[in-house]
């Protein structure tokens, strides 16, 4: 791994870490927060790899101790309320963008972007965590669906829109995620 590698990194873990201080916006057991554009951003600037460990990062330093999820929450408490399975899901988001980001790199496009954004940040990190906030809160699928998944999607669509937008841009004048190479001519 070459120092740009790990300072993209960090950087990406730090970005995520100050969109934990915008406010949330409580709508039940998991609130809103901006949190989940910084996995999107991770993904699809950074590409598969560095996005996982970038939001790997974040959540070891969450994990010890540091407060940066929104609200200023940290330690292990968070791992295992009712937010868990939205937060262990955020570094395989970040993959499945960054892994779909590069196999449309020559065609990607801000409509391309948003939607490989919904794919990753939005269905992988829903399917993960309303099961684990319906165990862990003891709630009805029906309750679960509505304060785990429902609520959220106005504001998601607009975050992965933006995640799309800003990743367009930072392609076009400082592509970090680099063209994969074409298939040696055959001999």
């Amino acid at each position: 791994m070459k120092t740009r590698d790990l300072a993209y990194i960090a950087l990406f873990a730090a970005i995520t870490a100050v969109l934990g201080t915008l406010p949330a916006i409580a709508v039940g057991p998991v609130p809103i927060t901006a949190q989940t554009l910084g996995v999107m951003l991770a993904g699809s600037v950074l590409g598969a790899r560095r996005g996982f460990l970038a939001v790997l990062l974040f959540l070891v330093l969450v994990a010890v101790g540091l407060p940066l999820l929104s609200g200023g929450r940290g330690g292990l408490a968070p791992f295992a309320g009712a937010s868990a399975g939205y937060l262990f899901s955020w570094p395989v988001a970040a993959f499945v963008i960054g892994w779909l980001t590069e196999r449309s790199w020559h065609r990607y496009t801000v409509l391309r972007g948003t939607l490989i954004n919904v794919v990753g940040g939005i269905v992988v990190i829903y399917a993960v965590g309303v099961p684990v906030l319906k165990a862990v809160a003891g709630l009805a699928w029906d309750d679960a669906l509505w304060t785990g998944a429902a609520v959220f999607i106005p504001g998601d669509l607009v975050k992965a829109f933006v995640a799309a937008a800003i990743a367009d841009v930072v392609r076009r004048s400082y592509p970090v995620i680099e063209r994969p190479r074409r298939a040696a001519a055959t001999r």
